[in-house]
Order: C-alpha cells, then sequence, then structure tokens
C-alpha cells in the first residue's frame, strides 16, 4: 500500500509542477510555422508557405477592390 502512496503522491506533484507551468509559461505552441493546427503562423519570421498564403491574400484583394 506504500507503493501506491508514494506513486500517487510523485504523480500528483508531476501534475501541479506542469499546471504551474502552464500558468506562468504561456508560451504559444511552436512547430514548423504551423502554430496550433489553425495554419496561423506564430514564428518571428514567416515561413515561406505563409509568405505565399499573404501574397495570394492580397492578389485577390487587389482584384476585388479594383
Amino acid at each position: 500500500m506504500i507503493y501506491f502512496f508514494v506513486t500517487f503522491a510523485f504523480m500528483l506533484l508531476v501534475i501541479v509542477v506542469m499546471a504551474v507551468g502552464v500558468i506562468f509559461g504561456r508560451n504559444a505552441i511552436k512547430g514548423s510555422c504551423g502554430g496550433a493546427g489553425n495554419g496561423e503562423c506564430v514564428c518571428v519570421e514567416k515561413c515561406d508557405d505563409k509568405k505565399q498564403r499573404d501574397a495570394e491574400a492580397a492578389l485577390e484583394q487587389q482584384g476585388l477592390s479594383q
């Protein structure tokens, strides 16, 4: 029974440490310029895919505004 309590206390400690890290960290999920999977770039510099999407959106806007 002691192993159960030791394991439970350890897992509880791990969960508390992870929660504190999330609360104070607040960093965006980082990947290869993909963010959290919603297609938005959270990188400091825009990746090639994001640059291409921005250029296509600008061309579409120019076509609609003229």
